[in-house]
């Protein structure tokens, strides 16, 4: 889903203010202009993304202490507790001491999460609690030498922790001083995370758990385990997994568990399941129970990417017929069947999702008004938008989907996925999805792309829409994604963000590398090649600087074929600057020596290759429609003078 093989933040400054003592050290931050849903009344030195709803300063500060001490209601979630004492440490704390309800010791920073005396604090600091929050909001206030956590829920106070730990400078020693902070945050949609649902080769398990982490910094709370394959969700869905498979998914569950992400597990058994068959249906709710066994409690059944004119068993035929009314009947009889027989009778599982065959477009059809009037209500159907690859989607055709399909309304939404065009990657940031969207829905998924790394550029930003997305601006939330993969590293980034440039364009982002397109068309109404040569040379050094300092080597190995395209075509570039400043000064044996050289560069230039699962190679390209068009205009030039 992406299904079809052949389809063709804004940041928000934040309001503690780190005072830079002498001696400190810590990575440099960002220092962005106020966005929607928040204020403040002083200079900022951070950025928190997702943006909050609200951020105001207060007029006092606080010292990180060497020892810090850490109150907590008994039972208090035990990952939210260690997330908030590695960011007091990484902050300069010493000592963080647990301790019960004791008043705190003057001088003395003291952090209460959760319960009355997180309750307390917050009143006493001027600041509103988590009454009347929604699921996963939470409450957060940094003053005279005190800091209050509160979460609607587990999770909120969770993302509390998270929102602590972008406030908090990093210091190697005790000391900073903070300014007074109050945030007051939740969700736009209940659900907000990955669907590893593409076709080639699946993420290692290395980088399942990766991403696991990354969703969580990013306040998003669901995973859905789909890959097309992964032989024992589609082919062998009724086989059981190999033991040490499944004990892989078991961590797999048990860390999203730990960084309060929902493991979503979506079986996929229409290539060849009988509808009709007790048989079939017993083992699919057997297969559903050895994931619950091992803790998955959210189930899906995706019956995208098949046949419905095609039934797998005569008895289908003899029993509901044909057509895509037929079809939309057996599904519904299956899934209900699960819905009853397995999901209503396991407490505590979360609501079936399902994905139709029909997954996009809003035309009424037999189909869609059969699962309409047929599938239990509480069934959530997922649905990519008008199109497999959704140019846009927009709050009234979501509430349309709702009406069409008659149940809620999980988008499955297929960027920055790129299993149909494996030649690229999409580094640009979500866009084209409105305000208001997410209100309408059960929630939003994001597709990515085979290369895990270098998709979190693009689901930094998904993950900033999702939790705000009136506050939400593309390109100011793609500015943070980059710091933060840089690692607040200034050259690092500037790296980072021309090679992004040349991998930008997408079916949401049709403009390739806007940036660099826009020095080319500069240089052609000014004539200023020492400007645009400076821009060539940083994007030519651009891999060079990545493969040496990026911190995160799986974006480096993902990005490998395409860094080396980029670095040869930045040289091709380069030499037809030349070319067009030598042919414009007459230079005629300059001129013809660069003419002799430059095909050999686009050559090389065009030369690399990702290689897939099957061994196939395929040559990637960057900065196409920009940087080749340039060297064309460059060796067409002799004909204009």
């Amino acid at each position: 889903m992406h299904r079809t093989r052949t389809a063709a933040a804004t940041t928000l400054a934040v309001a503690l203010a780190v005072v830079p003592l002498a001696g400190a050290a810590g990575p440099p931050r960002t220092a962005p202009a106020p966005g929607p849903g928040g204020a403040r009344t002083g200079p900022a030195t951070a950025a928190l993304s997702p943006v909050p709803r609200s951020v105001h300063d207060r007029s006092d500060h606080l010292t990180i202490t060497p020892t810090v001490a850490l109150v907590a209601r008994p039972g208090a979630d035990a990952p939210t507790l260690a997330l908030v004492t590695k960011s007091l440490r990484a902050a300069g704390a010493q000592h963080v001491l647990r301790v019960g309800r004791a008043a705190p010791k003057g001088g003395r920073l003291t952090v209460y999460v959760d319960g009355p005396d997180a309750a307390r604090a917050l009143r006493e600091l001027g600041a509103s609690g988590t009454a009347g929050l929604p699921a996963e909001g939470y409450a957060l206030a940094a003053g005279s030498g005190r800091i209050a956590l509160a979460g609607k829920d587990a999770a909120g106070t969770y993302h509390a922790a998270q929102t602590l730990s972008q406030l908090l400078p990093h210091r190697d020693r005790p000391g900073a001083q903070i300014r007074g902070t109050a945030v007051r945050d939740w969700p736009a949609t209940p659900l907000r995370g990955v669907v590893e649902g593409f076709y080639g080769t699946p993420w290692s398990h290395a980088a399942r758990l990766d991403q696991l982490d990354f969703a969580a910094r990013h306040k998003m709370n669901l995973y859905v385990y789909t890959p097309k394959d992964d032989a024992y969700l589609r082919e062998k869905w009724r086989d059981p997994y190999p033991a040490q498979q499944l004990d892989q998914i078991k961590e797999l569950v048990d860390r999203a568990r730990a960084r309060h992400v929902e493991f979503t597990y979506a079986l996929s058994p229409g290539l060849s399941v009988c509808y009709s068959s007790d048989a079939d249906v017993k083992a699919l709710t057997a297969k559903f129970g050895t994931l619950w066994d091992i803790g998955v409690r959210t189930f899906a059944v995706p019956l995208d990417d098949i046949s419905y004119t095609t039934w797998n068993c005569a008895a289908d035929k003899e029993k509901f017929g044909t057509g895509g009314g037929a079809a939309g009947t057996a599904q519904a009889q299956l899934l209900n069947r699960v819905n009853q027989e397995f999901i209503a009778r396991h407490p505590g599982a979360r609501p079936l999702q399902m994905v139709p065959t029909e997954y996009h477009d809003l035309k009424a059809t037999p189909y869609k008004a059969a699962l309409a009037a047929k599938l239990d209500r509480n069934v959530v159907v997922e649905w990519t938008g008008v199109a497999v690859l959704a140019p846009a989607i927009t709050a009234a055709q979501a509430k349309q989907a709702r009406q069409v399909f008659g149940h809620p309304i999980l988008i499955w939404d297929n960027y920055p996925v790129n299993d149909y065009v494996t030649k690229r990657l999409m580094l640009g940031p979500f866009n084209q999805r409105g305000p208001g969207l997410p209100a309408q829905l059960a929630g939003i998924t994001a597709n990515p792309m085979i290369q895990p790394a270098a998709s979190k550029l693009a689901l930094a930003t998904f993950a900033d829409y999702a939790w705000n997305d009136g506050a939400y601006r593309a390109r100011a939330s793609w500015n943070t994604a980059l710091a933060e993969l840089a690692g607040g590293d200034a050259r690092t980034a500037r790296a980072l963000r021309a090679f992004a440039d040349v991998n930008y364009t997408s079916a949401i982002n049709p403009q390739q590398a806007p940036e660099l397109a826009a020095a080319l068309d500069r240089f052609w109404k000014d004539g200023g090649a020492r400007r645009l040569d400076a821009v060539l040379r940083a994007l030519g050094d651009a891999p060079g600087v990545l493969r040496a300092r990026l911190a995160d080597r799986g974006f480096v190995r993902d990005s490998a074929p395409w860094l080396d395209a980029t670095r040869a075509w930045a040289v091709a570039a380069r030499d037809a600057l030349r070319l067009v400043r030598a042919t414009r000064a007459g230079d005629a044996a300059t001129a013809r020596q660069l003419r002799a050289r430059i095909p050999g560069l686009v050559q090389k230039a065009t030369s690399y290759v990702y290689v897939d699962m099957k061994g196939k190679r395929i040559p990637v390209v960057v900065g196409d429609g920009v940087l080749d068009s340039f060297v064309a205009r460059a060796l067409a030039e002799r004909h204009a003078r």
